[in-house]
């Protein structure tokens, strides 16, 4: 296939000549027009600059919205491919096991040059798609991007929406968003988080026990423990009394801990009230309740977040009983949980930023969280999470879980800390031709 001869504008530069084509891949900083909206009058140096700290994140935010009305984006070259990482250890859950990772990475280059990265995370049981459907409908899509006229982002991004609808093909919408969001950001020169509102530029996550024997959940928490995690989520839902034993050796261990119960739907709601007894009589409480039930227990549901927040203060949050912007809805009119947990494989980007503000001007509190993911798809949600300042609860650890991290530079790492850089877009890459296809 010829290369195009069009060129990617951004009318808030004012910058449409053909000779200028390249001219955003150039800059090595941020460019206030982006981040405020406002239309700068020339293209010196003068007009080059980093955009400022600030807590004004409904300004901020305007930042993406308007890229999205604006930025006119021409796709190069687009391709997915299989993305392999092996865990440290087993990651066992209520509905799945995982040995290694088999995700999908995506890699957008526009016509400027500049390249954005994308993860389809795939976990049995919770995305709807596997490895090898998440290839062939990202290779349609890719093909559709390269095959395009220049077009504004959000009108591709729309036409994504209808080639990959629902949550049958979320993960791999999310994974294409990513990509040409990252893409984006590179050509403006700014990093995502001051993109999505700039609120922070670090984040401190929890980190995840699997299900296991009390004896495993005691080596990692005293090991989490020493690394610097104050919080420790514990997947729970398989055994009701193995998870209590669990409880009471993660509590020797590491007594200080805060710790979120996650049942990814492994109890009914009178299990899961037991739970919630049996704790409160061993003087333990934990900080978040995710999933106790089935995600079609509406009414279960809305029991247990009832209980747990009369019976002991303790808040419950929907996952996998959010996959949209209806079941949101519902979940508000019926007040079926405290918070919202945020996965941009359940829910693609934009869908994810529909439901944030949707969930913010309704009071819910905000969780974001993942599946199994490499530090691509990790870093885009911290870079979400920390530019909008909203979450109250961050659970973006499963790069720590990994044996190998296949991602060059992106975000720093500290313990529980990750510090994201002023590096353009995500920050991060992978070695493309070294990965096997």
């Amino acid at each position: 296939m010829s290369s195009k001869s069009v060129f990617v504008s951004n009318p808030l530069l004012n910058l449409s000549s053909p000779s200028k084509k390249h001219y955003l891949c150039n800059f090595k900083t941020p460019i206030v027009a982006i981040a405020t909206g406002k239309k700068p009058t020339s293209v010196s140096t003068a007009a080059v600059a980093a955009v400022p700290e600030t807590n004004t994140k409904t300004k901020m935010n305007l930042g993406f919205k308007s890229l999205l009305d604006t930025f006119r984006i021409d796709v190069q070259k687009a391709e997915g491919r299989p993305l392999n990482v092996p865990l440290i250890a087993p990651f066992t859950i209520a509905t799945s096991k995982l040995v290694n990772v088999e995700n999908v990475a995506i890699r957008v280059e526009l016509n400027n040059g500049c390249v954005g990265w994308g993860e389809t995370p795939i976990l049995p049981f919770v995305t709807a798609e596997d490895q090898s459907t998440a290839l062939a409908k990202a290779a349609e899509v890719c093909e559709f991007l390269r095959l395009s006229k220049p077009m504004r982002l959000n009108f591709l991004l729309n036409e994504i929406q209808q080639l990959l609808p629902g949550h049958q093909f979320a993960s791999v919408r999310a994974g294409l968003e990513m990509a040409l969001i990252d893409a984006v950001a590179t050509s403006i020169g700014a990093p995502l988080w001051r993109l999505f509102g700039g609120a922070s530029n670090t984040i401190t996550t929890d980190i995840t026990i699997p299900i296991c024997s009390p004896d495993e959940a005691a080596k990692l928490a005293s090991k989490y423990r020493k690394q610097g995690f104050s919080t420790l989520k514990l997947k729970v839902g398989k055994n009701l009394n193995t998870d209590i034993e669990v409880l009471k050796a993660i509590r020797v261990a590491h007594p200080e801990c805060s710790f979120i119960l996650d049942a990814n739907e492994g109890y009914t709601s009178s299990e899961a009230i037991k739970v919630l007894d049996k704790l409160h009589e061993m003087g333990v409480t934990p900080i978040l309740f995710e999933q106790p039930v089935h995600r079609d227990d509406w009414e279960g549901l809305g029991h247990v977040t009832q209980v747990a927040k009369q019976n002991y203060g303790i808040s419950v949050a929907a996952d996998e009983s959010c996959r949209s912007l209806v079941d949101v809805e519902k979940i508000i009119e019926g007040n079926l949980a405290d918070v919202i947990n945020i996965k941009l494989a359940k829910i693609g980007v934009l869908g994810a930023i529909e439901i944030i503000e949707l969930a913010r001007k309704s009071g819910l509190d905000l969780m974001i969280g993942g599946m199994v993911e490499t530090r691509l798809a990790m870093g885009f949600s911290g870079h979400l999470a920390a530019g909008l300042g909203c979450f109250k609860f961050i659970d973006l650890d499963t790069p720590l879980l990994l044996s190998e991290d296949p991602v060059a530079e992106g975000y720093e790492v500290s313990g529980a800390v990750y510090k994201f850089t002023n590096a353009r877009g995500h920050g991060g890459f992978l070695p493309w031709d070294s990965i096997a296809w």
